[in-house]
Protein backbone atom coordinates (compact mmCIF):
# COMPACT_ATOMS: atom_id res chain seq x y z
CA UNK A 1 0.00 0.00 0.00
CA UNK A 2 0.80 3.76 -0.12
CA UNK A 3 -0.05 5.51 2.63
CA UNK A 4 -0.51 9.16 2.83
CA UNK A 5 -0.97 10.75 6.22
CA UNK A 6 -1.16 14.94 5.79
CA UNK A 7 -2.67 17.44 8.53
CA UNK A 8 -1.10 20.68 10.44
CA UNK A 9 2.26 21.13 12.26
CA UNK A 10 2.20 19.63 15.28
CA UNK A 11 -0.35 16.91 15.10
CA UNK A 12 1.70 13.59 15.58
CA UNK A 13 1.80 13.23 11.71
CA UNK A 14 5.25 11.89 11.74
CA UNK A 15 5.03 9.94 15.21
CA UNK A 16 1.98 7.78 13.51
CA UNK A 17 3.62 7.42 10.58
CA UNK A 18 6.64 6.02 12.03
CA UNK A 19 4.80 3.73 14.24
CA UNK A 20 2.38 2.25 11.25
CA UNK A 21 6.10 2.24 8.56
CA UNK A 22 7.29 -0.30 11.44
CA UNK A 23 4.73 -2.26 12.32
CA UNK A 24 3.95 -2.96 8.45
CA UNK A 25 7.73 -2.91 7.47
CA UNK A 26 6.91 -0.40 5.19
CA UNK A 27 9.07 2.48 4.23
CA UNK A 28 8.69 6.06 6.18
CA UNK A 29 9.42 9.24 4.68
CA UNK A 30 9.34 12.70 6.60
CA UNK A 31 8.86 15.02 4.07
CA UNK A 32 8.50 18.00 6.47
CA UNK A 33 12.19 17.01 7.24
CA UNK A 34 13.36 17.63 3.68
CA UNK A 35 11.35 20.98 3.50
CA UNK A 36 12.97 21.70 7.14
CA UNK A 37 16.64 20.67 5.55
CA UNK A 38 16.24 23.32 2.92
CA UNK A 39 15.39 26.02 5.37
CA UNK A 40 18.17 25.00 7.25
CA UNK A 41 20.21 25.72 4.13
CA UNK A 42 19.10 29.21 3.28
CA UNK A 43 19.57 30.17 6.69
CA UNK A 44 23.35 28.86 6.96
CA UNK A 45 24.05 31.09 3.40
CA UNK A 46 21.92 33.70 4.73
CA UNK A 47 19.29 33.69 2.31
CA UNK A 48 16.86 34.46 5.11
CA UNK A 49 16.31 36.23 8.27
CA UNK A 50 13.60 37.55 10.03
CA UNK A 51 13.56 40.56 7.67
CA UNK A 52 14.47 39.42 4.68
CA UNK A 53 14.48 36.32 1.96
CA UNK A 54 16.50 36.06 -0.89
CA UNK A 55 14.46 33.46 -3.04
CA UNK A 56 16.12 33.93 -6.00
CA UNK A 57 19.69 32.71 -4.63
CA UNK A 58 18.02 29.79 -2.82
CA UNK A 59 16.14 28.73 -6.42
CA UNK A 60 19.76 28.95 -7.78
CA UNK A 61 20.97 26.85 -5.29
CA UNK A 62 18.44 24.29 -5.56
CA UNK A 63 21.09 21.72 -7.66
CA UNK A 64 23.22 21.81 -5.08
CA UNK A 65 21.24 20.93 -2.58
CA UNK A 66 21.47 16.66 -1.94
CA UNK A 67 18.64 15.23 0.51
CA UNK A 68 19.21 12.06 1.56
CA UNK A 69 17.50 9.69 4.75
CA UNK A 70 19.89 7.23 5.95
CA UNK A 71 18.39 4.90 8.39
CA UNK A 72 19.65 5.07 12.10
CA UNK A 73 19.36 1.12 13.60
CA UNK A 74 20.18 2.42 16.88
CA UNK A 75 17.54 5.01 16.60
CA UNK A 76 15.27 2.82 14.28
CA UNK A 77 14.56 5.68 12.04
CA UNK A 78 16.22 7.54 9.31
CA UNK A 79 17.54 10.51 9.93
CA UNK A 80 18.10 13.70 7.34
CA UNK A 81 21.52 14.22 5.50
CA UNK A 82 22.07 17.78 3.75
CA UNK A 83 24.87 17.60 1.67
CA UNK A 84 26.42 13.96 3.08
CA UNK A 85 26.02 15.84 6.92
CA UNK A 86 23.31 14.89 9.55
CA UNK A 87 21.29 17.69 10.85
CA UNK A 88 18.71 15.70 12.04
CA UNK A 89 18.69 17.85 15.32
CA UNK A 90 19.47 20.81 13.42
CA UNK A 91 16.53 21.05 11.51
CA UNK A 92 14.11 20.62 14.23
CA UNK A 93 14.99 23.63 16.25
CA UNK A 94 11.88 26.45 16.32
CA UNK A 95 14.26 29.04 13.84
CA UNK A 96 13.73 26.63 11.04
CA UNK A 97 10.37 25.83 12.10
CA UNK A 98 9.66 29.65 12.10
CA UNK A 99 11.27 29.84 7.99
CA UNK A 100 10.03 26.34 7.27
CA UNK A 101 6.75 27.50 5.38
CA UNK A 102 7.99 30.31 3.54
CA UNK A 103 10.45 28.21 2.66
CA UNK A 104 7.57 25.59 0.99
CA UNK A 105 5.79 28.06 -0.76
CA UNK A 106 8.30 27.95 -2.98
CA UNK A 107 7.42 26.72 -6.81
CA UNK A 108 10.54 25.49 -7.47
CA UNK A 109 11.27 23.92 -4.13
CA UNK A 110 7.81 22.33 -3.99
CA UNK A 111 8.82 21.01 -7.67
CA UNK A 112 12.31 19.30 -6.67
CA UNK A 113 11.25 17.64 -3.49
CA UNK A 114 7.80 16.84 -5.09
CA UNK A 115 10.23 14.66 -7.59
CA UNK A 116 11.91 12.90 -5.14
CA UNK A 117 9.14 12.15 -3.06
CA UNK A 118 7.26 10.30 -5.82
CA UNK A 119 10.50 8.25 -6.82
CA UNK A 120 10.58 7.14 -3.26
CA UNK A 121 7.03 5.67 -3.07
CA UNK A 122 6.86 4.28 -6.58
CA UNK A 123 7.30 0.70 -5.57
CA UNK A 124 4.57 1.25 -2.96
CA UNK A 125 4.96 -0.25 0.73
CA UNK A 126 5.51 3.19 1.67
CA UNK A 127 3.96 5.62 4.44
CA UNK A 128 4.91 8.97 3.88
CA UNK A 129 3.32 12.52 5.96
CA UNK A 130 3.57 16.09 5.36
CA UNK A 131 0.68 18.90 3.81
CA UNK A 132 0.47 17.87 -0.09
CA UNK A 133 0.78 13.98 0.47
CA UNK A 134 -2.81 12.88 -0.49
CA UNK A 135 -3.57 15.48 -2.86
CA UNK A 136 -0.18 16.30 -5.11
CA UNK A 137 2.60 13.50 -3.99
CA UNK A 138 0.11 10.53 -4.13
CA UNK A 139 -3.07 11.43 -5.25
CA UNK A 140 -4.16 7.69 -6.16
CA UNK A 141 -2.80 6.40 -2.53
CA UNK A 142 -4.60 3.62 -0.84
CA UNK A 143 -5.24 5.39 2.42
CA UNK A 144 -5.44 9.27 2.85
CA UNK A 145 -5.53 9.98 6.57
CA UNK A 146 -5.69 13.75 7.12
CA UNK A 147 -4.67 15.25 10.63
CA UNK A 148 -5.85 18.19 13.01
CA UNK A 149 -5.64 19.15 16.74
CA UNK A 150 -6.60 22.97 18.18
CA UNK A 151 -3.67 25.33 17.97
CA UNK A 152 -3.68 25.48 21.77
CA UNK A 153 -3.08 21.72 22.07
CA UNK A 154 -0.46 21.28 19.28
CA UNK A 155 1.59 24.29 20.72
CA UNK A 156 1.21 22.52 24.66
CA UNK A 157 2.68 19.95 22.46
CA UNK A 158 5.58 21.38 20.80
CA UNK A 159 6.54 23.04 23.66
CA UNK A 160 6.97 20.07 26.22
CA UNK A 161 8.96 18.56 22.89
CA UNK A 162 11.09 21.57 22.95
CA UNK A 163 11.35 21.95 26.42
CA UNK A 164 12.74 18.17 26.98
CA UNK A 165 15.09 19.03 24.24
CA UNK A 166 16.69 22.18 26.16
CA UNK A 167 15.66 24.77 24.20
CA UNK A 168 15.00 27.98 25.21
CA UNK A 169 11.53 28.89 24.50
CA UNK A 170 8.19 30.65 25.40
CA UNK A 171 4.90 29.04 25.30
CA UNK A 172 3.64 32.02 23.50
CA UNK A 173 6.46 31.98 20.65
CA UNK A 174 5.68 28.36 19.77
CA UNK A 175 2.09 28.91 19.73
CA UNK A 176 2.54 32.01 17.63
CA UNK A 177 4.90 30.06 15.14
CA UNK A 178 1.96 27.34 15.10
CA UNK A 179 -0.66 29.53 14.03
CA UNK A 180 1.73 31.77 11.19
CA UNK A 181 2.27 27.92 10.05
CA UNK A 182 -1.29 27.27 9.44
CA UNK A 183 -2.12 30.79 7.88
CA UNK A 184 1.29 29.84 5.35
CA UNK A 185 0.47 26.40 5.01
CA UNK A 186 -2.90 26.97 4.02
CA UNK A 187 -3.01 29.95 2.28
CA UNK A 188 0.32 29.51 0.06
CA UNK A 189 -0.76 29.39 -3.70
CA UNK A 190 1.08 26.23 -4.50
CA UNK A 191 0.02 23.18 -3.21
CA UNK A 192 -2.03 24.42 0.00
CA UNK A 193 -2.82 22.15 3.18
CA UNK A 194 -5.84 21.11 2.55
CA UNK A 195 -8.15 17.88 3.25
CA UNK A 196 -8.22 15.27 -0.24
CA UNK A 197 -11.82 14.54 -0.97
CA UNK A 198 -11.26 10.73 -0.17
CA UNK A 199 -9.16 11.62 3.08
CA UNK A 200 -10.18 10.39 6.87
CA UNK A 201 -9.55 13.26 8.76
CA UNK A 202 -8.63 12.33 12.47
CA UNK A 203 -9.04 15.53 15.33
CA UNK A 204 -6.69 13.73 17.77
CA UNK A 205 -7.24 16.89 20.29
CA UNK A 206 -8.58 14.57 23.01
CA UNK A 207 -7.34 11.15 22.48
CA UNK A 208 -4.37 9.29 23.21
CA UNK A 209 -1.20 7.99 20.29
CA UNK A 210 -2.34 4.68 21.10
CA UNK A 211 -6.05 4.86 20.29
CA UNK A 212 -5.12 7.05 17.11
CA UNK A 213 -2.64 4.26 16.10
CA UNK A 214 -4.84 1.65 16.53
CA UNK A 215 -7.95 3.24 14.72
CA UNK A 216 -5.86 3.85 11.97
CA UNK A 217 -4.08 0.25 12.01
CA UNK A 218 -7.94 -0.65 11.45
CA UNK A 219 -8.27 1.19 7.94
CA UNK A 220 -5.18 -0.69 6.98
CA UNK A 221 -6.55 -3.73 7.24
CA UNK A 222 -9.93 -3.70 6.14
Amino acid sequence: MTIAIDGFSSTGKSTLAKELAKHLGYVYVDTGAMYRAVAFFAMQKGYIGKDFFDKESLINSLPFIKLVFKFNTELGFAEMYLNDVNVEKEIRTIEVSSYVSKVAEISEVRSKLVEQQQEMGKNKGIVMDGRDIGTIVFPDADLKIFMTASPLTRAQRRFKELQKKGDNVTFDEVLKNVEERDYIDTHRDDSPLVKAKDAIEFDNSNISKQEQFEKVLKLVNI
